[in-house]
C-alpha cells in the first residue's frame, strides 16, 4: 500500500507544478490562438531586411532560395506538429522532450537545449534593440528638431513594458498581445512595401552584387543565407504553443494546431515575398538592411510603420520569453526544490528581462552577432532538427520518398549551418573597427 501513497504523492506534486508551469497551465487554446502565436513568433522585424538578403543573393538564387526555404519549413513545423502526439495518452509538450524520446534522456537535453536557449535568449535581446530603435526612430522622424536621445535610454523605455507583461502566467494570457503582435507584422510589412511601389524604381537602379570582387560576392551570399535562415525561427515554439491547445483521443490536438500553421504560413508569405521582392526590385543594390530606412518620405507612415514594428516586438519577445520561463521555472521547481509561488516567479522573471535588457544595451551590434551564433543554433531547430527526429523515430524506409525528403532537407540545412556563420563572421571583422560597446 505504501508504494501506492508514494506515487500518489508523487503525480499530485507533478500535477500541481504541471498546472502552475507558464507552457502546461492552460489547455484551452483554440486553434487562431495558434495561428497568431505562430505569426507573432515567425514574422520578426527581420523581413525588413529580406530585400538586403535578396540584393546578397542576386534575383535568381534569391526567389529560389526564400520559396524553398518557406516550403521546408512549413515541412519541418508539420513533422513536429505530427510528433507532438505520436505517443497514445502523452504529449511533448517541449521541444526537448521530444529530443529526449528521439536521442535518449541525457543526450536529447544537451542536442535541444543549449539551441533553443541561444535561439530564444538571442532573439529576446535583438528584440530589445529593435523595440529601443524603432522607438528612437518614430521619435526622430516624428521632431527631428528636438534634442537626440541616446539609444541606451530608448531600449530602457521599450524594456520598462516587459517589466510589466512578463508577468502574465502563461500563452493563453498573453493572446490579445499576440494577436495585436500578429496584426502590425501584417501592417508593417505591407506599408514597407506599398511604400517603396509608390516611390517609384530609383534612378539608374542596379540589380548586380554589391561587391566587385568573386570573394566579396561569396561571402555576401553566405551572409544573405543567414539573413533568410534568421526569418524562420518560430519553430523554437512550436511545440509550446500546441501544448496550449486541448486534446482528446478521437479529437487530437495537431487537427487545430495545423490549421493555425497553414494560416499563420499564409500570413508570413503575404509579409515575406512582396517585401523581398518590392523591395530590391525598387532600390537594387543599394537597399539599406531595412527597408524602412531606405524610405524616408512620407514621415507619418514611416513613423507609423516604425511605430507598429516596437508593437510587434513587444508580443514577439514575450512569444520566445515564454518558452525561457518554462525552463527555468521548471528547474527550479524540480531540481532545486523551491516552491511554486509567485515571487519565485516574480524574481525569476524580472532578472531575465533585466539581463536581456542589459545586454541590448551593452551590446548593440548584437544583430550582426546573431548571423554568426545564429547560423550554428537558428539552422538546426527549423530546418533539419525535425527531419532527424522523424527518421529516428519513424524510420521510414531507405529511399522511400519520406526518407528522401528529409535526407534533402538535411543536407541544405546542414550546408546552411556551416555556410551562414562564415558570411557573418566576416561582416563582424570588417565592422568590428565601428563597434563600440555601450553605444
Amino acid at each position: 500500500m505504501v508504494e501506492a501513497t508514494d506515487t500518489d504523492v508523487e503525480l499530485a506534486r507533478q500535477k500541481k507544478i504541471d498546472d502552475w508551469l507558464p507552457i502546461t497551465s492552460a489547455r484551452n487554446a483554440k486553434w487562431w490562438y495558434s495561428a497568431f502565436h505562430n505569426v507573432t513568433a515567425m514574422v520578426g522585424a527581420g523581413v525588413l531586411s529580406l530585400p538586403f538578403a535578396l540584393a546578397e543573393l542576386g534575383w535568381g538564387p534569391g526567389i529560389v532560395i526564400l520559396i524553398m526555404s518557406w516550403i521546408i519549413t512549413l515541412y519541418t513545423l508539420w513533422q513536429m506538429v505530427e510528433m507532438h502526439e505520436m505517443v497514445p495518452g502523452k504529449r511533448f509538450d517541449r521541444y526537448h522532450e521530444l529530443g529526449q524520446h528521439a536521442f535518449g534522456p541525457k543526450l536529447g537535453l544537451w542536442i535541444v537545449v543549449p539551441q533553443q536557449v541561444v535561439v530564444e535568449v538571442g532573439v529576446c535581446i535583438v528584440y530589445m534593440v529593435t523595440g529601443g530603435k524603432s522607438l528612437k526612430k518614430v521619435h526622430d522622424v516624428l521632431c527631428p528638431s528636438c534634442q537626440d536621445i541616446k539609444t541606451t535610454y530608448w531600449i530602457m523605455i521599450f524594456a520598462s513594458s516587459h517589466f510589466v507583461l512578463s508577468h502574465l502566467p502563461n500563452f493563453n494570457s498573453m493572446s490579445g498581445i499576440s494577436l495585436a503582435a500578429a496584426i502590425m507584422s501584417l501592417s508593417y510589412s505591407t506599408i514597407a512595401w506599398t511604400a517603396s511601389l509608390h516611390k517609384g524604381v530609383i534612378p539608374d537602379v542596379d540589380y548586380s552584387y554589391r561587391a566587385k570582387n568573386t570573394p566579396g560576392i561569396v561571402f555576401n551570399f553566405f551572409g544573405g543565407l543567414g539573413d533568410v535562415a534568421f526569418a524562420y525561427a518560430g519553430h523554437n515554439v512550436v511545440l509550446e504553443i500546441q501544448a496550449t491547445i486541448p486534446s482528446t483521443p478521437d479529437k487530437p490536438s495537431k487537427g487545430p494546431m495545423w490549421k493555425g500553421v497553414v494560416v499563420a504560413y499564409i500570413v508570413v508569405a503575404l509579409c515575406y515575398f512582396p517585401v523581398a521582392i518590392v523591395g530590391f526590385y525598387i532600390f537594387g543594390n543599394r537597399v539599406e538592411d531595412n527597408l524602412l530606412i531606405s524610405l524616408e518620405k512620407p514621415a507619418w507612415l514611416i513613423a507609423a510603420a516604425n511605430l507598429f514594428v516596437v508593437v510587434h516586438v513587444i508580443g514577439s519577445y514575450q512569444v520566445f520569453a515564454m518558452g525561457v520561463f518554462d525552463m527555468l521555472e521548471t528547474f527550479l521547481v524540480m531540481k532545486m526544490n523551491f516552491k511554486p509561488s509567485f515571487v519565485l516567479r516574480f524574481v525569476t522573471r524580472t532578472t531575465y528581462v533585466a539581463i536581456t535588457m542589459f545586454i541590448g544595451i551593452a551590446i548593440p551590434f548584437f544583430g550582426g552577432l546573431l548571423g554568426f551564433f545564429g547560423g550554428f543554433a537558428f539552422a538546426p531547430t527549423t530546418y533539419f532538427l525535425p527531419c532527424i527526429m522523424w527518421l529516428a523515430i519513424y524510420k521510414p524506409k531507405p529511399f522511400s520518398l519520406s526518407w528522401c525528403a528529409n535526407w534533402f532537407c538535411i543536407i541544405l540545412g546542414v550546408a546552411l549551418m556551416i555556410l551562414a556563420p562564415i558570411g557573418a563572421l566576416r561582416n563582424i571583422i570588417l565592422q568590428a573597427k565601428t563597434y563600440k560597446f555601450f553605444s
